[in-house]
Formats: structure tokens, C-alpha cells, sequence
């Protein structure tokens, strides 16, 4: 029987490993993005780790990498992971906790002598973070078979490679990325753990968040069409300053979400995130801007409401100030609801083991919203030190992986004792 002290060090050990660091202390982080050396380096460290474990591993067409711990062709197999690629200057522990913790829950299994009657696989999967091509979870979504080649194809880096490039160069072949779908008959179910990105956790000192859903953008890009003139010449009252016009809708869409928020549980995020103004210049007023606006709720009608807003402030301005708007919808995807059964049994467990726990939103995408398209999924959350996520500050305690984990090893008990959980 493994001690806690061993395996606390065992996390510890595994964490850098699969950081391929010897101190997670790193003042520029880890810079590990998809289909580069890094990433497969990572994926290397993880075929060792299983196959240390006893688990058999293959890697799929997309670059994701399998581990199973395989009792039988014919059984159901449960499902669970997460990924080890980074934004730049990343931090260690957003997506390696979920593979991290579902390896140290396989290694709890085993060293209890546990005899499943259910494959259990661990995957890592490819590409999740958009750092490096600005498309997210390209890994699961072939997987899921969500994946749209034709359009991703030649997205490109700041290098100039291209997604396509990029996969071949790491040794898979782009025609064969969508082979790596999987039958609806695969998998059971599909559970991750992830790092909160967040401080709700911690603010209320729980162990474990529980996932009711996971929030999709509506993100709008919203032109003001005004008119270019000289500062020094032209009257204040006779000016179509579009910076000046667009500036009030800004602040709006600030102070409208936490107005919505104050009526209703389930929160709206808005956020004006980008801007561009043209011309640019100390000495011409701006005749025209350009701002990204990224709407999120796992409440899609709250969403369409914040919109509303939007297009309401946007027609009173043009009339007040002599401008034009123009918007487009660069994305408007509905939030992804995952398996209430899935959060039932998680909550009953936690009790068990005497994890407090809490249901809650994720405001981030995570590889489970695609995976949920597909089979019913979890996601679960342990603390992350002051909310910080992608930055080399990112932290959450081995104590907290270890109730993950232990977590995990309790769900795949039991559904290996029933005939589907």
C-alpha cells in the first residue's frame, strides 16, 4: 500500500517530469504550444510515465497520445485527461493537472490492487491552447470529429508556418488528422480535471469544483465609421470623432454586465478586448475603430441579451454623434451543458472523502466542451493560488492534486461497479 507522503512525492516528481524541468520555479514560465519539439518532448515524458504504470500507449493521427490501461477488447472504457501544451510563458499546471492526476489516480488503483472491469484511458491531448494558430483544442475536436480542416489548414503563426505545416513537421501527416475521430462506442463517459484559472475556490476554501457548464463565446467585431480631419482645424462641434464615439460603448458593455449580474445567479462576461484606430496619428482626429467585443454565460439567452445592449447603444450613438456602425459576428457558439448524472455522482464522492465541494460555471473552454458533444463528460476544478493562469505564477498545491486524484480513482471504482455511471 502507497503511504500519502510517497505519493505526494510521486505528484511532485511527475509534475516535473512532465514539465521536462527540474524546479517548477521559472520566471518566463514554460512555452510549450502545440505540434512544436516542446510539446512532443512532453508527450514523450507522458508514453514513459504510463508505460511505468503498466499502460499501454499508442499515439492517434491528430498527435494526441493514449494511454490505456486495457482489460478487455469488448469492455466499456472511461475516459480522462487533458493536455500539456502552453500558452506563451505559461505556467505548469493548466492542462498537465488533468493528466497528472488522472495517471496518480491509476497508480492509487493500482497500488490498492484494484481489478477493473472497465478500460480506463488517459489521454493528452494535442494543440489545445490557441497561443500559437489562434484555434483552440485541435486535438479533441478531431477526436470529436468537430474538426474543419479546409478552414484551419493555413492558419499561421507569428513564424509564418501554418497548421498544416506544422503537423507534418512534427511527423503526422495532415491528410490523415481527421482519422483520428473515434466511434461513438469508444467511450462511456470522459472526466477532466483542470486548475480553476479562477479564485472562487479559493475565496470560499473548497477542495473541488463540480462543472454544471462551460461557456462558449459570442464574439462580435464592431466598426465606427466616422470622418478623418485635422485636430488643430476642425471645431469641437462639428467633429465625427470615432474613437470618441466608441468610446462610450466601452464603458457600456462594462457597467450593462454587472447591472445584468446584480438581477441573476448566473453570471455575463463582456469584454471590449481589442482595439484599432485609424488613422493613428497625434494630428488626425480618428475616422475610424474597430473593436473585438467577447460575450460569455453559460446562459445562452443572457448572451443574445448583452447583444441587445450592444445594438441598442450602438443606434442611439450613431443618431447623437453622426456615425456609422458596422458589426460583424465573428462567433456566437451556445454554452456547453455537461452530464448532470456525471456531477451527481462527483458530489456524492466528494462527500465521501470528505472533499468540500461546490457546482460551478467554467468561463474557460476546455477539451471536455467537445468531448460533450460527443459523450457524456464531467469537468472538475482544484484551486489555483489567487486566480493567476497563464503566467509563470500559475500554481496549485500537490495536496490539492492529490484530492483530484484521489477523487478520480473513487469515480472510476465506482463505475467500474456499475453498468454505466
Amino acid at each position: 500500500m502507497i503511504t500519502i507522503e510517497n505519493l505526494l512525492h510521486w505528484i511532485q516528481e511527475t509534475l516535473l517530469q512532465l514539465n521536462l524541468t527540474n524546479d517548477m520555479n521559472q520566471p518566463k514560465g514554460f512555452s510549450r504550444l502545440g505540434y512544436t519539439k516542446e510539446e512532443q518532448d512532453a508527450h514523450e515524458q507522458f508514453r514513459v510515465i504510463a508505460q511505468n504504470l503498466g499502460l499501454e500507449t499508442h499515439q492517434d493521427s491528430a498527435g494526441n497520445q493514449w494511454a490505456v490501461w486495457k482489460v478487455d477488447e469488448n469492455a466499456s472504457t472511461i475516459a480522462a485527461g487533458s493536455h500539456l501544451d502552453t500558452v506563451y510563458n505559461g505556467g505548469g499546471y493548466d492542462g498537465v493537472a488533468g493528466v497528472l492526476t488522472a495517471f496518480a489516480a491509476v497508480k492509487i488503483l493500482k497500488a490498492k490492487q484494484f481489478k477493473p472491469v472497465k478500460n480506463i484511458a488517459i489521454v493528452a491531448f494535442a494543440c489545445e491552447e490557441s497561443a500559437r494558430f489562434g484555434v483552440s483544442t485541435i486535438g479533441s475536436k478531431a477526436v470529436c470529429g468537430l474538426l474543419n480542416t479546409d478552414r484551419v489548414a493555413n492558419l499561421k503563426d507569428t513564424n509564418g508556418i501554418t497548421l498544416q505545416e506544422a503537423v507534418n513537421d512534427s511527423g503526422l501527416n495532415w491528410q490523415d488528422i481527421q482519422e483520428a475521430e473515434l466511434a461513438t462506442d469508444a467511450f462511456e463517459q470522459f472526466i477532466e480535471i483542470h486548475i480553476e484559472q479562477g479564485r472562487l475556490l479559493e475565496k470560499t476554501r473548497k477542495d473541488i469544483g463540480i462543472v454544471r457548464a462551460i461557456a462558449q463565446p459570442t464574439r462580435l467585431l464592431i466598426t465606427c465609421e466616422g470622418m478623418t480631419n485635422h485636430t488643430g482645424t476642425t471645431p469641437m462641434n462639428d467633429r465625427q470623432d470615432a474613437l470618441v464615439a466608441i468610446a462610450g460603448l466601452i464603458s457600456h458593455v462594462e457597467s450593462a454586465a454587472l447591472q445584468m449580474n446584480e438581477r441573476q445567479s448566473i453570471p455575463v462576461m463582456a469584454t471590449v478586448s481589442t482595439i484599432k484606430a485609424s488613422p493613428n496619428a497625434m494630428n488626425m482626429i480618428p475616422g475610424q475603430v474597430v473593436i473585438g467585443v467577447d460575450i460569455r454565460s453559460t446562459n445562452a439567452d443572457l448572451k443574445q441579451e448583452m447583444v441587445e445592449v450592444i445594438l441598442s447603444f450602438i443606434q442611439h450613438t450613431e443618431v447623437k454623434r453622426s456615425v456609422t456602425f458596422h458589426i460583424e459576428t465573428l462567433a456566437d457558439d451556445p454554452p456547453i451543458q455537461l452530464d448532470i448524472n456525471i456531477q451527481g455522482v462527483l458530489a456524492e464522492l466528494c462527500e465521501e472523502l470528505n472533499l468540500s465541494s461546490m457546482i460551478m460555471d467554467s468561463g474557460a473552454g476546455h477539451d471536455a466542451m467537445n468531448m460533450a458533444k460527443r459523450w457524456p463528460s464531467g469537468l472538475l476544478f482544484i484551486p489555483c493560488r489567487q486566480g493567476i493562469s497563464h503566467h509563470p505564477d500559475e500554481y496549485t498545491d500537490s495536496q490539492s492534486l492529490l484530492n483530484g486524484a484521489k477523487l478520480l480513482a473513487a469515480y472510476f471504482s465506482k463505475c467500474n461497479e456499475a453498468p454505466s455511471c
